[in-house]
């Protein structure tokens, strides 16, 4: 980081300096002056007058002494983490969770509400604003204390955060959740397709994490993927990238039909996994034979993106010990290099906290801007771009 002006743009200085010095607090622990200017490559001078003025805006505070120490210990600063909270909401067919964290993403509440496939419009928004009411009660928060809302959703979602097209959640295309979620808690809300927003979680804080090039297979009773490239959620130019299975030819339309054909056209598959677990021949033929069904797209995805990671998550990700091998096998067959397969260990909460990530990164997207602390500021800095995207492109 350099400290002298380029094209005498002061102002620029400032605001990248600011930055380094959040972005080294954000990553670590409470840091001295001494520390914070190793990290960021400035000058002790210039780091304290960065602190100070971070201090004044809000975002930072100087950090209590720790205890035991002998003598005057040097001041150490935190990012004030403490100081908002955002909103993660996963609006699925089965359930809808909603999660209230802090600054860092550190879940103070986690609320759930079944639902169903078939729930009408009117009845799906009206179990969202409960399980949002419920989270909020839980946390102590109120709705105006809400920095930031991300949300996903099943479907594919345009840049303004409606929902374009949902084959699977009734009377769901063309909701307007972005707009739904500003009236309902008031602050900024971004909206992207739940197996987008679960591949975020992945690089933010999954397996993912030390990846840059990520294949994520959200496998349930849909198939999803979202994909990783250089680091970075890739939502391609009509936010539709990774929508291979749209494809009849790929195949994921039918795969859950081998599971259905022992469940009983039932979408509750829990008990053909089990049963193959213990060794049911018809149930290992039914899963071997929905592994092969989604290998196929998974492999065009492989052998379009090369990526060093394949990440399985969503429903089916429990019972990963019954599809891994066979889908290795798949994969092996039909790539030129297999990547390495991980599962995600989220569980059921993965999708939920990459809508945690969306609302941070509308909250980062401030840090950097001279914004104050505060919901309202970040809410009229968003509103300033009111008629941009607001689904994360």
């Amino acid at each position: 980081m350099t400290e002298e002006p380029s094209g005498g743009d002061l102002s620029r200085l400032r605001q990248l300096n600011a930055q380094a010095v959040l972005r080294a607090l954000r990553d670590d622990k409470p840091l001295t002056l001494t520390e914070l200017a190793k990290r960021t490559g400035l000058s002790r001078a210039s780091t304290e007058d960065v602190a100070r003025e971070l201090i004044e805006r809000g975002w930072v505070a100087e950090a209590e002494p720790t205890a035991g120490t002998v003598g005057r210990p040097a001041r150490r600063y935190r990012f004030r983490a403490d100081a908002g909270r955002v909103l993660g909401v996963d609006i699925g067919g089965h359930s809808i969770r909603a999660l209230v964290t802090d600054l860092d993403g550190a879940v103070q509440h986690s609320t759930s509400v079944p639902v169903t496939p078939q729930l009408g419009r009117k009845e799906r928004l009206a179990a969202l604003d409960t399980c949002v009411a419920a989270a909020l009660t839980g946390a102590d928060v109120t709705a105006g204390q809400i920095w930031s809302t991300g949300v996903a959703t099943t479907g594919l979602v345009d840049g303004t955060g409606k929902v374009m097209l949902s084959d699977s959640l009734a009377e769901w295309t063309g909701v307007d959740l972005a707009a739904h979620l500003r009236k309902l808690v008031g602050a900024p809300a971004r909206v992207e397709n739940d197996s987008k927003v679960a591949a975020l979680a992945e690089s933010w804080r999954g397996v993912a994490r030390h990846a840059k090039d990520v294949v994520f297979l959200l496998a349930g009773v849909r198939t999803g993927t979202g994909l990783i490239i250089d680091g970075k959620l890739h939502r391609g130019f009509g936010n539709a990238a990774g929508e291979i299975g749209a494809l009849p030819a790929i195949g994921w339309l039918k795969a859950p039909d081998q599971l259905r054909a022992w469940a009983g056209d039932k979408d509750e598959f829990e008990d053909v996994f089990l049963a193959a677990r213990d060794g049911d021949r018809a149930a290992v033929r039914a899963v071997r034979r929905y592994t092969r069904d989604i290998a196929i797209g998974v492999s065009a995805l492989i052998l379009t993106l090369d990526p060093e990671l394949l990440v399985i998550g969503g429903g089916f990700s429990r019972s990963a010990d019954l599809v891994l091998q066979p889908l290795r096998a798949e994969l092996d067959r039909w790539c030129l290099r297999t990547p390495e397969i991980r599962v995600s260990t989220f569980g059921d909460e993965g999708v939920a906290l990459g809508a945690v990530r969306l609302a941070l990164e509308q909250v980062e997207s401030r840090l950097y801007d001279g914004a104050e602390l505060s919901p309202a500021g970040i809410a009229g800095a968003s509103g300033r771009r009111a008629a941009g995207p607001a689904g994360g492109r």
